[in-house]
């Protein structure tokens, strides 16, 4: 059995989600959105938490696609709030290529919650742009209802001015964007035109989808990163050397993939399912990470500024993981534990998830989850337990974990389960997501 979606699934769960849109808006927009009574961090609460909705019906959002809209959003809210009272430092001169920003005027009065709520508007308009009718509609309406509720009680000059400061914000942020490398997507991520790498040991199509004969976003790794120096400034030594040998580390590998797959256990299963986040039926995996980041935020009652620090951090360190991880699977070209395993071991084997169309080293879920992992053990603490309530809503009990490593290890175990990665991917891509996730880190005020 396969837990990601046909591309008929997809529609009729997008249709589903898409017609609960206008309802979720009424539900967040209620006062009980956040666990303190921080206008600003409810606000803010309230966008990421339509943003988390939008993700998962925008057609060409991919992990690594839905990566680089949460770290743009992310800074966009960081650099709104930074700029008044809060104890922040600009995150300007200190990613690549982000220019100091618009400043404030110090004589002036303005509302944070107003700030949060014009600045989320502009950048999750021009992030999720390509998202439906239904989700143009939701966005209209958050932005009406929390304009009413940050505006109540607030001077028509000062409402004013921080409407624009916001606005401002958003659009420096969005301009910057524009020269990443990764602001045009075209046919869902995958090239036109793409020569295949000759060899045993290079990847081929896995999926019988004609879109899907090329690998999905082949140059995504040379985007310009935001905090690490290049996509290549965590590199990992080559994967074990292609072999059919019996007893050579490569077959080794895939013997474990094999039996792995033909013995799974029901807590695999589980496991593999929790840890899929399928695009259109998920916030993605990116998502998932942003998604546990709100619950510890809420639970806490962070104010505004945690929050908007945490956004931008966490969507950093998410980016540059895409980023540096697809930067290695282009460089390698390693293919997938099926196309081996039904050559070489079993013709007729079938991996419990559908396995995705690019590369095989390193694992996209390792590197994303310990660049995760690395940057909420320095915003919450290395033994801060939790337990993972992101896919309660879908019909699956939430998962407890004594910290975030223990959780980034089972995501990228997951994969193996799954019958997708080899494990040299998953262990060296938590390797990898450690090293990018330190460059997130570094952000942090005081570090």
């Amino acid at each position: 059995m396969s837990f990601e979606p046909n591309s008929i699934t997809w529609l009729f769960v997008a249709a589903r989600r898409l017609a609960g849109l206008a309802l979720l808006v009424l539900v967040l927009a209620s006062p009980a959105t956040a666990a303190n009574d921080d206008p600003a961090a409810r606000t803010l609460h309230t966008w990421y938490r339509l943003v988390l909705e939008l993700v998962r019906h925008t057609p060409t959002y991919s992990p690594p696609v839905a990566s680089r809209s949460f770290a743009y959003t992310g800074v966009a809210v960081y650099e709104a709030v930074a700029g008044g009272p809060a104890p922040m430092k600009t995150l300007a001169g200190r990613v690549n290529g982000l220019s100091a920003l618009p400043a404030r005027d110090p004589a002036a009065a303005y509302s944070e919650a107003i700030i949060i709520n014009s600045a989320m508007s502009v950048a999750v308009r021009h992030f999720f742009s390509n998202t439906g009718p239904t989700g143009q509609r939701a966005m209209d309406a958050m932005e009406e209802k929390l304009s009413e509720k940050a505006g109540q009680g607030i001077a028509p000059d000062v409402a004013e001015r921080s409407r624009s400061y916001g606005e401002d914000i958003a659009r420096h942020i969005i301009e910057w964007s524009a020269g990443d490398g990764g602001a045009v997507v075209e046919n869902m991520g995958f090239p036109y035109e793409y020569d295949l790498k000759p060899g045993k040991a290079n990847w081929v199509p896995t999926s019988t989808v004609r879109q899907q004969q090329v690998p999905l976003l082949p140059g995504w790794g040379s985007n310009r990163p935001f905090a690490m120096p290049q996509g290549n400034a965590c590199p990992l030594p080559a994967p074990p050397a292609y072999s059919e040998e019996p007893g050579s580390q490569f077959h080794n590998e895939a013997m474990e993939v094999y039996e792995t797959v033909r013995n799974i256990t029901d807590e695999q299963k589980l496991i593999a399912r929790f840890w899929s986040d399928d695009p259109m039926l998920s916030p993605t995996p990116p998502g998932h990470w942003i998604s546990i980041a709100w619950q510890l935020l809420e639970e806490d009652g962070a104010d505004a500024s945690r929050s908007a620090e945490a956004m931008a951090l966490i969507g950093v360190a998410l980016a540059d993981s895409f980023i540096g991880c697809w930067h290695t699977k282009f460089e390698y070209d390693l293919l997938r534990p099926v196309t081996y395993i039904r050559r070489v071991i079993d013709p007729a084997f079938e991996p419990l998830l559908i396995t995705p169309p690019f590369p095989e080293y390193p694992s996209g879920h390792s590197t994303q989850s310990g660049a995760a992992a690395q940057v909420l053990t320095v915003l919450f603490g290395k033994e801060r337990a939790f337990t993972d309530r992101t896919h309660e809503d879908d019909g699956m009990p939430g998962r407890s974990f004594p910290n975030f490593w223990a959780a980034a290890n089972e995501a990228g175990i997951s994969r193996l389960y799954g019958g997708i990665h080899f494990r040299a991917a998953i262990d060296r891509g938590l390797d990898q997501g450690r090293c990018i996730g330190d460059f997130a880190a570094a952000l942090k005020a005081g570090n």
